[in-house]
């Protein structure tokens, strides 16, 4: 069947319709997708970002120590027994000085032999000649070490230095701290957000203003994260590693309380 002259210009421009109706429809999904084209679909999104920094300088007041109580002995009963008197009288004392018990906690308690390699006796009559056997041997058990490891929270910081003092003499041993923190910084972290976002903020005022353009809504905001760290002087670095001679008042330095973050405008 032989198809006239019009009905083939009739599908030629149909054809061509579809396909342009095509690529149009095709290159609006992908300028969509971009990311590039506001609500009415036709202008471009100018931005703009501003980073802000806060900081809050807190006073620790409490004070984490830890330490471990190990005990020597040829049974593991009897080691026990020892780690258990020495754990009475540091709990004791730890009472007597404000300490309640929901600070003192248990972090790890456990029990080993203690091995010793012995060797076995070689009768002289197999010695006689050049040719002896070297000595044999084996390990075997000589005791056992029973030992518990206790963390404290120390909510009078000024006694620190006193009760570390105290459970020196008492017979514990791998004291660390004092660890000086702030027991709830959620507040104080609020405080160093608002204080980097104000930064941000005032720094956008005035570059907007040297630019001689307006900024319009938000369109993003991240934070870095919201940091703290410990901010000691030489005195109270010194008493990472506690004696018994350490001093009844130990300086806490100041924790430092950081954010930073970022925040985007639109560009109107």
């Amino acid at each position: 069947m032989k198809i006239s002259d019009e009905k083939k210009k009739k599908i030629f421009w149909i054809t061509k319709a579809i396909v342009f109706v095509l690529i149009v429809s095709c290159a609006v999904k992908y300028l969509a997708s971009c990311g590039n084209f506001s609500e009415n679909g036709n202008n471009i999104v100018n931005t703009i970002s501003f980073s802000g920094h806060g900081e809050i300088n807190a006073v620790p007041d409490i004070a984490n120590i830890n330490f471990t109580i190990s005990k020597d002995a040829g049974t593991v009963k009897d080691a026990q027994n020892q780690v258990a008197q020495v754990e009475k009288n540091s709990l004791d004392f730890l009472k007597t000085n404000g300490i309640a018990n929901a600070d003192i906690k248990t972090t790890d308690a456990s029990f080993y032999p203690k091995y010793q390699y012995k060797y076995t006796a070689v009768p002289q009559i197999a010695c006689i000649s050049l040719n002896c056997p070297p000595p044999v041997g084996n390990n075997v058990i000589v005791g056992y070490t029973a030992s518990e490891n206790i963390s404290v929270k120390i909510r009078n910081t000024d006694s620190a230095g006193k009760i570390i003092q105290g459970l020196g003499s008492l017979g514990v041993s791998n004291l660390n701290g004092p660890d000086f923190t702030v027991d709830n910084p959620n507040g104080l972290k609020v405080s160093a957000r608002k204080l980097a976002i104000d930064e941000a903020k005032n720094k956008a005022g005035v570059l907007a203003k040297d630019l001689g353009i307006r900024l319009g809504k938000i369109t993003s905001f991240s934070e870095d994260g919201v940091n703290s760290m410990p901010l000691y002087n030489a005195k109270a670095m010194s008493t990472d590693s506690v004696a018994v001679s350490a001093p009844a008042v130990l300086p806490t330095g100041v924790n430092l309380i950081t954010s930073d973050v970022t925040i985007t405008y639109e560009i109107k």
